[in-house]
């Protein structure tokens, strides 16, 4: 297989495993985030996001931001946002274009599949089952399954645990941001960003795949 990753050609084979981040990789649900996170500040006295803020800000998990943002009541503004954003995040999840057309495909052929997210893990396995796609994964990984979360390799190790598969080059994480590039790196695995990426943030990036969106690289697997 021959891609054009940021300009120059690379030869990589197919994969025995694709790894999906979930959160503007194969839904958008910012709705819900932003409400809860907005919920979060008022009740700590401060300043509040915006949509877009909140959409270039949040990368990282909960676990591992909450303490940056606020300090010793990290753990109560954490009760706080997971107790706001249970009550409306099924009911704003949204699943991207081509994305159930994707899944559906690789799931009936040969390729191990599994998600490794920041969101919670309760809270993905939740909207994974909703959208009736958590029989497509070997394994649905969120934050706090893993030792630690993204960008590190723990729960990319912890999502091929059962699987007989190794990480490595002959596997794929397909996300939308550079903490998905850098957790594929530490992995040592594949990394594929697909959209637009969040402007200067993944202007200068370097994936070993780089495709337009979720329909690319569903074309990418059918031209194999």
């Amino acid at each position: 297989m021959v891609v054009e990753p940021g300009g120059k050609a690379q030869h990589l084979t197919a994969p025995r495993a694709v790894l999906f981040d979930w959160d503007n990789t194969l839904v958008d649900n910012w709705a819900s985030i932003h409400d809860a996170l907005n919920t979060t500040f008022e009740a700590m006295g401060q300043s509040t996001w915006s949509l877009a803020e909140v959409r270039a800000r949040v990368r990282s998990s909960a676990r591992d931001t909450f303490p940056a943002l606020f300090g010793d009541r990290a753990a109560a503004a954490s009760a706080i946002f997971y107790d706001r954003l249970k009550r409306a995040h099924l009911e704003t999840l949204r699943e991207l274009p081509g994305a159930t057309a994707l899944l559906e495909m690789l799931a009936a052929g040969p390729c191990y599949l599994a998600v490794v997210s920041n969101k919670r893990g309760d809270f993905l396995r939740r909207e994974a089952t909703q959208l009736g796609w958590n029989t497509c994964f070997g394994r649905l990984v969120g934050a706090g399954d893993a030792e630690e979360d993204k960008p590190s390799a723990a729960p990319i190790t912890l999502a091929l645990k059962e699987s007989g598969i190794e990480a490595g080059t002959d596997v794929w994480y397909v996300g939308d941001a550079m903490i998905d590039i850098e957790c594929a790196r530490n992995a040592g695995c594949v990394a594929v960003l697909v959209g637009d990426g969040h402007g200067s943030e993944t202007a200068q990036a370097d994936p070993d795949i780089r495709l337009a969106d979720l329909t690319a690289l569903a074309m990418l697997f059918t031209t194999q």
